[in-house]
Order: C-alpha cells, then structure tokens, then sequence
C-alpha cells in the first residue's frame, strides 16, 4: 500500500518567484515539473497550476488540476500532481488556490497537508513584473534585469518574438498587486488557522530557498543537496 501522500500549495503574489521555487522542489527532490502554463494549454486551454509527475514514471494519477470550483469537480480525475509511489512526494500547486472559493473547492478533492506562503515587498514585485517579457506560444517567461534571453526581444529557443503582457505593464501592476491582496487574505487566514501555513519572506528566491529546503527536507528526502539544486 503506498503510503501517506505529501499534499502541498506554493502561494504568492504576481512575480513573487513561485515557478522558480518549484523548479528548484522539482529538481531537488526529485520530481518533473510540467508549468502551469504548458500544463493547461494542452489539457484545458488556459489558466494554469503546475502538474507534478515522479520522474520518469508511468503510474495511473489520481486526482487534480484545480483553478476553479468548477473545474475543481470537472477535473477530479485529470492527470495529477500526486503520487501513489512506495515513498511519499509532494504534491505541489504554485499560485492555486487564488481565492477561498477555490480553497474550499480543492477541499473537496484532497486535505493539504503544508502551504508555503511567498511574502516579497510591493516595490520588488512592480519591479520585477514590470521588467518581464514572455513568449506566448510556450509561456517562457524571461525577466531583463535578471534572467534576460539571450538576444534581447526573442526566444531563446525559436527566436520568436516576445511580448509584455498588459497586466505586466508598470500601470497595471500595482492594481494587478492590491487585487491579489484581497482575494488571497482569506485563503492564507484559513490555512494559517489550520497550522499547515509556513511564510517565507524575502527580495531574492535565492535567500528564500534556503528556508524552503529546509522545510520540505523534514517531510521527504532530498536528492540533491540544497547548494546542487
């Protein structure tokens, strides 16, 4: 019998770094990080919660990609981020739920057991949401002042153009930040209230990572030391 499953979000505002630390949990504990973006391109057509998959494995998933109530019930059987291997995995969703309607939806699929919480001061987030350029057909997400591509404008990998979103443009960017507040106070007093909330905060992913290795190092074994992810 497979034993208990870690079940786990990754919260934080627009631009916070959630797709890096889970890149990083993918690479250090040795899981297969699909994005949220490519994951829901090729299964629903939008939106986006990372899908997690043991590395290399074929198993049948059970339960989830969540980014509604609707979907919640509609995708209970989509390919999922948990696993049913002899030790246990995360299950982590970076950015999901963005509000309590959802939490209370993916309570309905699965009892999380830790949430980790991106908290990153207001200026670095205009900053760096301000600075980021994409490219639409693969969701590759490239930032200027730190991860630019190699020639400034396009792909590293096509050599197609990128583009900025509106809702990354400096005068979105503080609306985008405050509507955000709003909707995830609720979501992060509930997990608080049931003691799986753990904070982190932070200007650089970097010197938050420590922290967060740390953490999930108590609750699963790591592959990699936290210096090799």
């Amino acid at each position: 019998m497979a034993s208990k499953l870690l079940r786990a979000v990754v919260l934080g505002p627009p631009g916070s770094g959630k797709g890096t630390v889970c890149e990083r949990i993918a690479r250090s504990f040795g899981l297969q990080h699909l994005s949220s973006g490519q994951f829901l391109r090729e299964s629903l057509g939008g939106g986006g919660a990372a899908q997690w998959l043991p590395q290399g494995g074929q198993e049948p998933f059970t339960a989830v990609s969540l980014m509604s109530p609707t979907s919640a019930s509609r995708m209970a059987l989509a390919p999922s981020r948990c696993f049913p291997a002899a030790h246990s995995r995360p299950c982590a969703r970076p950015g999901f739920p963005r509000t309590l309607g959802q939490a209370q939806a993916l309570d309905g699929i699965c009892q999380l057991d830790l949430v980790i919480s991106l908290n990153i001061p207001f200026e670095t987030l205009k900053d760096r949401l301000s600075a980021r350029w994409v490219h639409p057909a693969s969701g590759r997400v490239y930032n200027m002042d730190f991860n630019p591509p190699h020639s400034q404008g396009v792909d590293d990998l096509t050599g197609e153009p990128l583009v900025q979103r509106d809702e990354d443009r400096p005068e979105a960017v503080a609306a985008r930040l405050r509507k955000y507040k709003d909707a995830a106070k609720p979501v992060i007093e509930l997990y608080k209230s049931r003691g799986i909330l753990h904070s982190f905060s932070g200007t650089e992913t970097n010197k938050i990572w420590p922290y967060v290795y740390s953490l999930l190092s108590s609750r699963i074994p790591p592959i990699l030391s936290e210096k090799e992810h």
